[in-house]
């Protein structure tokens, strides 16, 4: 499913009408014929369509944050999938107040970087990161990187944000980002460790075990890469039940 196939960022147009309408055969915005609507609707629907093209020509993906409902974001992905940036960190502990962090992974097509504390992971770097991105992918990153990360380093998030915890759950896939793996057939090089072991790993690390910090630094590689494949999952089971349900 990509950006022109939806209208729902429209003032007065849910999911339902929009249902409607690709069930009508309006697919995409190219298509949208202003008699499917009332003129008040119609209207709103052209001028969005005029406003989002000229955006989404210009790889503008910030106007698409706030155009989207955040529980819609995922329909970015088939747009810009090739600059997204998928991210997942390893802290010391779960209160952002108490505790660091200690690798900060980031995932891009054909990359793979990982930011390590006291090395190079400053705010610098990880912002230029961030800002290099158009769409950002996480698990559980809402509740817990991303506030990790803003109150760590001040950093900021500005493009849309696809946690897929909220998109497995919509699919009836639940738990944690593991035992997801497991059930959408999705492989890891060390399935043994946990995020018990990062913590661990990382005081093994500070001890001077240097092929500790080379573990965690795969571990969270897993974590980070796996998310591509687990995006491009829900995204294709979405656009099955979402949208290819309409046509």
């Amino acid at each position: 499913m990509r950006i022109e196939n939806s209208f729902i960022p429209v003032e007065g147009v849910g999911e339902a009408t929009e249902r409607s309408l690709w069930e009508a055969g309006v697919t995409t915005w190219d298509e949208f014929d202003p008699t499917a609507v009332g003129p008040r609707r119609a209207d709103r629907i052209e001028a969005f369509i005029d406003r989002a093209s000229d955006r989404l020509a210009d790889d503008d993906a910030r106007f698409f944050r706030e155009a989207f409902p955040s529980g819609s974001h995922w329909r970015c992905y088939e747009n810009f999938r090739e600059e997204t940036c998928f991210l997942d960190i390893e802290t010391t502990g779960l209160d952002q107040d108490r505790h660091d962090v200690t690798v900060v992974g980031l995932h891009t097509p054909g990359e793979t970087t990982a930011l390590v504390a006291d090395r190079d992971l400053t705010a610098d770097r990880l912002q230029r990161h961030l800002d290099d991105a158009n769409l950002l992918v996480t698990f559980n990153g809402k509740r817990f990187d991303v506030p990790f990360l803003e109150s760590a380093f001040d950093v900021d998030v500005d493009v849309p944000h696809v946690d897929l915890m909220y998109p497995c759950r919509r699919l009836g896939l639940t738990g944690g980002l593991k035992a997801i793996e497991r059930e959408t057939g999705i492989d890891r090089d060390r399935p043994d460790l946990s995020g018990e072991d990062a913590v661990r790993l990382w005081r093994e690390y500070e001890r001077g075990d240097d092929g500790a910090l080379d573990t965690l630094v795969s571990y969270n590689r897993d974590d980070t890469e796996n998310l591509r494949a687990l995006a491009d999952e829900v995204t294709d089971r979405l656009d099955r039940d979402v949208f290819a349900a309409g046509d």
